[in-house]
């Protein structure tokens, strides 16, 4: 088994818009795949994309010829953070509101 050490400077995950089209669209033939559609995040080192991920659902793409693994694991980290911050926000505001039917309902 080969050890490979990642020589990235600097990793940045983020959203996906709509300029990065053709770096997806680049991104998904290098992985003999089809670009996600709709939102994603993506990695980004050196100044290139290399690995994407749906944030709905879809498969992740990466760059065949870079060692991703490490990036796609931070992606799908990143991808649950953003779906448990949206989960508890989600029970918040349904709590909130619950609140106020109650106070509303006692007022009448």
């Amino acid at each position: 088994m080969q050890e490979v050490t990642l020589h990235m400077k600097k990793v940045t995950v983020r959203r996906s818009t709509s300029g990065d089209a053709a770096a997806l669209a680049r991104l998904a033939a290098l992985d003999s795949a089809s670009p996600p559609r709709g939102p994603a995040l993506v990695a980004e080192a050196d100044a290139r994309m290399l690995a994407a991920l749906p944030i709905g659902s879809g498969r992740p793409i990466a760059d065949p010829f870079e060692p991703t693994a490490e990036l796609l694991a931070l992606l799908e980290l990143r991808r649950s953070q953003m779906e448990s911050a949206e989960n508890s926000s989600a029970r918040r505001r349904g709590g909130l509101r619950a609140l106020l039917r109650g106070r509303l309902s006692q007022a009448a």
